[in-house]
């Protein structure tokens, strides 16, 4: 009973995987809103991941990329949308971001 509360999902958020493994680096579990997917920021970064992943149907997404470079971009999708939550919604903010290790 706990361990299926544990991976008990809160409506509109997604469980992703983010981390190089070939690299050494442990993957890491971030839980995001499924909002973020339809960034263009993260839309590049999912089709890297179908690129080396494929399509999988087990288990959380995972995303090809340095857990740091993960955090500076959703750092980035977050400040845009606090951003432009508060400018008039007839403008839009653009930003980009370049990922590496990716």
């Amino acid at each position: 009973m706990q361990e299926e509360k544990k991976h008990k999902m809160k409506k509109g958020w997604l469980a992703i995987q983010v981390g190089l493994e070939d690299e050494g680096e442990k993957l890491e579990r971030f839980v995001i809103p499924i909002s973020y997917l339809y960034h263009p920021l993260l839309q590049e970064l999912l089709d890297k991941a179908r690129e080396v992943y494929g399509y999988k149907k087990n288990g959380p997404l995972r995303l090809p990329c340095l857990v740091d470079d993960f955090l500076d971009l959703r750092w980035q999708i977050e400040r845009e949308r606090s951003t432009s939550s508060s400018r008039n919604k007839h403008h839009h903010l653009t930003t980009s971001i370049s990922i590496h290790s990716c």
